[in-house]
């Protein structure tokens, strides 16, 4: 695929940072391009060559006039007309911002489009964010084994101006998404033919200690995220719970609760390309969402810049109000209820290490440039061919102010399914139930695991 040019002063950083040690952050000289022909977070604030991604201009993080937290959240892009549509009978023609899952889907999927609509560099954060994440321009870096993270403060991304994969990939898993939320969501599991499903719905509290804007160092043995879950439907799976502790250098805890059975039972294997209980086999444990747990397995390559056609601003998707089957077909959700923009991503290429198994030999990841989210991915067989795609449904959470996903999709074209994940369709979300105090890190104990489950 075509890459991007960068800009002079984000060019020279990365070249210069490539020939760095593996565990040094950016040099003062570096990290003064933040905030200037860099966004705080690292992105190029510039527009492209063309102008069909603008320059961005803090983003577009002020609520509509009259809405508050826990509303329906309006489209403030409405207005917005597409400006053309991706097909499989056009695809060829625009093979150079779409990945490899994309024009696959677009070829195997019947009634696949893309609704490509104006870009919108809506993305932004508080100053505390770009404060911490100026520190650790200079005082990140990676533990000595090259995929841990060494140092770095809470509350901002460690390497906005990265120089390897690895580093990019703790700038997703560290991107600040408020201090823990409490969702009900709903997981569905496409079923071709009649497209009729029933929906696996849950209650979930996550909690995300590295949203601290306090600006803590961060431990090594501390916490990445924190997640418990219980399923509220169907009734044959009424009651059961899982907890899993994601910790930053170790590999995840998790707890079973099973009302059946009455007891909780620990899983030992809930971790890599493990399959997730009860998500009939389309869904590996590091692959949620998107991507979860350590780094270890692969090694990391950064392989560039490039403009990508991802889903973005995807208000309309995410209406909480709209009823599951309205949304979700036999073999795709409704085309025309998904934006896509083009936008500047950072291309990430993993390959499993020499010794160490996964059944994704390899994996390609982008990051959006503005927020480091991670918008889509494509997941490889042993045979080299693209088996399971994924993209998430970004938008601003006005609230916190920050831009978060919550659902996102695996497309598994092997067996010609896909599940949708933590989709907020009649369901709800509150982003700021972290900040708010409505629970704490006691919750996330097996203890109290064993007492929810005996209510």
């Amino acid at each position: 695929m075509k890459t991007t040019r960068l800009t002079f002063a984000a060019a020279a950083a990365a070249l210069l940072l490539a020939a760095q040690p593996l565990t040094r952050a950016a040099t003062e000289a570096q990290a003064q391009a933040l905030g200037k022909d860099l966004t705080p977070m690292g992105a190029e604030r510039a527009a492209n060559k063309d102008g069909t991604i603008p320059e961005w201009k803090g983003g577009d993080v002020q609520a509509p006039t009259g809405w508050k937290p826990g509303q329906v959240r309006p489209d403030p892009y409405a207005a917005d007309k597409p400006l053309f549509s991706i097909t499989a009978a056009n695809a060829e023609q625009y093979k150079g911002r779409l990945t490899e899952g994309q024009l696959a889907m677009l070829k195997q999927i019947k009634g696949y489009r893309m609704d490509v609509y104006p870009t919108r560099r809506s993305c932004g954060y508080p100053q505390a964010v770009y404060d911490n994440t100026r520190k650790n321009a200079t005082g990140a870096k990676l533990a000595a084994n090259g995929y841990d993270l060494g140092a770095a403060v809470t509350g901002g991304v460690p390497f906005p101006i990265p120089a390897n994969g690895a580093e990019a990939m703790w700038n997703y898993k560290m991107r600040w998404v408020g201090e823990g939320r409490i969702e009900r969501y709903s997981t569905v599991f496409s079923q071709p033919g009649d497209g009729k499903f029933v929906p696996l719905v849950q209650d979930q509290w996550t909690l995300t200690p590295l949203g601290d804007l306090k600006g803590k160092p961060v431990d090594a043995d501390a916490y990445e995220w924190l997640v418990l879950n219980e399923v509220v439907t169907p009734a044959a799976r009424t009651g059961e719970i899982i907890l899993v502790h994601y910790f930053l250098q170790k590999d995840n805890d998790a707890w079973l609760y099973f009302p059946g059975q009455r007891r909780v039972r620990r899983a030992p294997t809930f971790a890599y390309d493990n399959p997730v209980p009860g998500y009939e086999n389309l869904l590996a444990v590091d692959q949620y969402p998107m991507f979860g747990g350590r780094l270890d397995r692969y090694d990391w390559k950064l392989a560039g810049k490039q403009e990508l056609i991802v889903p973005y601003n995807t208000y309309r998707f995410n209406n909480q109000d709209a009823k599951l089957a309205d949304v979700f077909g036999a073999d795709s959700p409704k085309r025309e209820l998904i934006r896509y923009e083009a936008h500047r991503v950072w291309k990430i290429e993993a390959t499993v290490k020499s010794g160490q198994r996964h059944q994704f030999p390899k994996r390609v990841i982008y990051l959006d440039e503005d927020s480091w989210m991670m918008v889509a991915a494509d997941n490889y067989d042993a045979q080299g061919k693209v088996w399971r795609v994924q993209e998430s449904y970004p938008y601003v959470a006005w609230e916190l102010p920050a831009c978060v996903y919550q659902g996102y999709i695996v497309y598994d074209l092997n067996v010609g399914r896909y599940m949708a994940d933590n989709m907020p369709q009649e369901g709800k979300v509150d982003w700021l139930a972290g900040k708010e105090g409505k629970f704490d890190i006691k919750k996330f104990n097996p203890d109290e695991l064993r007492r929810a489950g005996a209510r």
